[in-house]
């Protein structure tokens, strides 16, 4: 009798899993309503602080051209280089202090389908505009900024927009951003340059974000200078762009890119004393 009812049972479970089987479609259902609803599939790791520490101590003091060169000996040509578009606002030739390394975080603001604010009086426009930088164009990623982050944003492409403005952009320098990148644009510029916070942007915007773009995203996947930026990965900027290096990877390839640099300081050093030049930042150990 027990072995009859094992028999049932089991035929039940190899019925139930054949196709056009209840199970199977409610199964793909629950399946189907996951991704109407929408679904991320790219997974985002999370370190601690203690871990980016460890890491953007290797990579202290490095050139973009260094981790290019480094991101090349470990196989991955040609990936992480943003597009040359992407390029600092501002540059510092004798301390290179527009220069960054960084971790991390990403936002994602996107063009909205909604319209601007039309002609209204000016209390009416305030409570507007700052309705909509409360619902729809927040800033929570705030909160993860810490020593060492690099913000990096993938912004509506085509909108005339300043999500990064000269007080935003001084407030996430006072929480420890190192340095923020943007796929498309940033205002109040002359003042950021006098702020001396590192920036690497597409072009210049005047406009404000109601009207303009969304907040879709915070601390997922985003695309900024045509290469993918997740979080997690370290953001290597200066005068010759801003290169991306995947965070699996990025011990190996600050590695290389250290011995790269030691070669290229200790000879430019004796060309120096050749050339009676004066020592600069540039090849100091």
């Amino acid at each position: 009798m027990i072995h009859r009812l094992i028999q049932s049972f089991t035929m039940f479970l190899l019925v139930a899993a054949m196709p056009g089987s209840g199970l199977v479609l409610n199964e793909q259902a629950e399946s189907t309503a996951d991704l109407r609803a929408g679904k991320n599939f790219m997974a985002v790791p999370v370190y601690t602080e203690i871990e980016d520490q460890r890491i953007l101590a290797l990579f202290k003091g490095l050139r973009v051209s260094d981790v290019v060169d480094g991101m090349d000996a470990v196989g991955l040509q040609n990936i992480g280089i943003m597009d040359p578009e992407i390029h600092s606002l501002w540059r510092d030739t004798e301390h290179f202090t527009h220069r960054f390394v960084g971790v991390a975080i990403t936002a994602r603001y996107v063009p909205t389908q909604n319209p601007p604010a039309g002609k209204m009086s000016a209390e009416a426009y305030d409570e507007w505009a700052g309705n909509w930088y409360d619902q729809r164009s927040a800033e929570p990623f705030i909160p993860l900024i810490r020593k060492g982050t690099a913000l990096v944003i993938e912004d509506a492409p085509n909108a005339d927009v300043g999500t990064i403005g000269s007080y935003n952009i001084l407030d996430w320098k006072s929480r420890g951003c190192v340095g923020v990148v943007t796929s498309a644009t940033a205002r109040d510029t002359d003042e950021i340059i006098i702020e001396h916070v590192p920036l690497y942007l597409k072009k210049v915007g005047r406009g404000i974000r109601p009207g303009r773009n969304e907040l879709e995203s915070v601390n997922r996947p985003v695309v900024c200078g045509s290469v993918l930026v997740i979080p997690g990965d370290i953001i290597v900027a200066d005068g010759d762009g801003v290169v991306v290096v995947p965070r699996l990877q990025a011990e190996a390839v600050a590695k290389y890119a250290r011995k790269i640099m030691e070669d290229d300081k200790a000879g430019r050093r004796d060309l120096y004393q050749k050339l009676r030049l004066r020592e600069d930042d540039s090849v100091k150990k």
